[in-house]
């Protein structure tokens, strides 16, 4: 586990678009709270200029977070993947890390599944037995194993084109579950016990969320207080929230809904755990403490809900 004493290290959260990341305060807040010199910035780095980014870090730098497009333009470039990522085909966590005769490796790891799983559990939903998942990318396939690790054994993904999801059918089949493909716009009859949107949160997307946040799946949903997980979280609150919202007051409820800023802080610190003690598992020294700097830096409670 590297300490103060072995000096300042750089790290930085890579994505196209990046300027709205809070990981660097969410980061920085987790090194001051440990104690450790580091720097911790964000970039704007494209699948094309990945390889000749990563190449060029200097000996100094520990690791990068990844977020979109990156999770899977990464991939050619680790020397190893850790489970997750292996399963789902996406790494969201690079490690600059050696091997036994002192070369540099990078070292790629998934933190979004525990992410998921971890925030939804503060927020009180610890077991389901069923999910829907709007959108079809790599941040859905990390839904899908969480939806798995959480107990369910159905799930139906609902994208624009559905020819471009079958690869998350196998995926769900291998973690135990039914996974059914369906076009946004087709109705779901089956209420889930769990909504999450891995879709984009940019201005603009009035049209989908109209096309994704309708049938009697959602209506449902809404009237009986059902959990939705949106994994965006700027702007805020998203398109796909207000609409859902919006069913929620017509059935005179409030909205149940989780910013992705919930999910972002647990990722972040299991992403934390890996650059200081190189392992996802191995708890940080006063690790509550550390938890607790993440979410005020982004003014959240422990339960991933705005303070």
């Amino acid at each position: 586990m590297l300490t103060a004493s072995d000096g300042p290290r750089e790290l930085a959260v890579l994505g196209s678009p990046i300027a709205h990341s809070k990981s660097p305060e969410l980061h920085q807040a987790a090194y001051r709270a440990l104690g450790l010199p580091w720097d911790y910035a964000r970039a704007e780095i494209t699948p094309e200029t990945l390889a000749a980014y990563v190449a060029s870090r200097p000996d100094v730098w520990r690791g990068l977070s990844l977020t979109m497009p990156l999770k899977q333009s990464v991939l050619p470039l680790v020397a190893s993947l850790d489970e997750t990522a292996a399963l789902t085909g996406a790494a969201n966590t690079i490690l600059f890390d050696t091997d036994a005769v002192g070369r540099l490796v990078l070292r790629g790891f998934n933190t979004d599944v525990p992410g998921i799983v971890r925030a939804l559990a503060a927020a009180g939903t610890e077991r389901i037995r069923s999910a829907l998942i709007w959108g079809g990318g790599a941040t859905a396939a990390s839904a899908l194993v969480a939806a798995a690790e959480l107990g369910a054994a159905d799930v139906t993904v609902q994208v624009r084109e559905p020819a471009r999801a079958d690869h998350l059918i196998p995926l769900g089949n291998s973690v135990g579950l039914r996974v059914t493909v369906a076009r946004f716009g087709d109705e779901v009859t089956a209420r889930p016990d769990l909504v999450v949107s891995t879709l984009p949160g940019h201005v603009g997307a009035d049209d989908l969320a109209r096309r994704v946040v309708q049938g009697r799946a959602a209506a449902r949903a809404t009237a009986d207080g059902i959990l939705l997980l949106d994994v965006a979280y700027d702007p805020w609150p998203t398109a796909i929230v207000t609409r859902w919202a919006a069913l929620a007051a017509a059935s005179g409820r409030r909205a149940n809904v989780l910013s992705g800023l919930a999910m972002l802080v647990h990722q972040a610190l299991l992403q934390v755990r890996i650059f200081v003690a190189g392992d996802p598992e191995r708890e940080l020294p006063a690790e509550q403490t550390v938890l607790s700097a993440m979410l005020d830096a982004v003014g959240l409670d422990a339960a991933g809900r705005p303070v």
